[in-house]
Parts: structure tokens; sequence; C-alpha cells
């Protein structure tokens, strides 16, 4: 989107979930994490275009992430999770609940 003027300049479709978004500047590419397992990764050609790069599979849940400047590693938590409850008229989707007691750290590189 061009923040001057709020034109939509290039879409990508990604999973669901989104918690985190970032732009490395010294690699050009901008990653997007999701509830779903996966961040898509975008190379910028230039300041309007982006390139798919990459769905990266990871696990689900894992969509709070950091990126290592130095290595340029990426980072996601994630946990084992309970089945979801049983849908009602009132949350028909519910999600998944983290089960209480365990958390990981995944880190993927080149």
């Amino acid at each position: 989107m061009d923040a001057t003027n709020g034109k939509v300049l290039q879409s990508f479709p990604i999973t669901g979930g989104v918690d985190y978004g970032v732009f490395e500047p010294d690699t050009g590419l901008v990653m997007v994490s999701t509830r779903d397992g996966r961040v898509h990764i975008y190379h910028e050609d230039s300041p309007d275009k982006l390139t798919p790069v990459q769905a990266l599979m990871t696990e689900f849940g894992a969509k709070t992430m950091t990126v290592d400047p130095k290595t340029h590693n990426i980072w996601v938590s994630t946990a084992d999770f309970d089945q979801p409850a049983t849908p009602t008229e009132r949350q028909p989707n519910p999600l998944p609940r983290a089960k209480q007691g365990n958390f990981r750290v995944l880190i993927y590189g080149k």
C-alpha cells in the first residue's frame, strides 16, 4: 500500500491468523507469520513490487515471530493445543486452546 495515498499496489493471499509482519532491509525480505503454521516470505524487488519466495511450513500456532538481524534466522513460538471446543451459536468457529505447561521456540534459517 502506498502510505501517502492509500492505493493498494499489490496483494497476495495468505493463511489466517496473522500475528506479525516484518521487513528485513538487509535481505529485502518481507515476512508474515500466521496461526495456521506458515511464514509467508516475499522479496521486495522495488518499493512497489514484491515477489513471493516461500510459504514456510512451521507448526500450528507458531504466529509470534522475530527475526535475528545478524543471522537472519526466523524464530517463532508455539505449543501443543487441545481440540477446539464444540461449536455453538455464539461461537461457531472456536479455536484450539494451548495446553498448559508447554512452550517451544522453532528456529528456521537458510
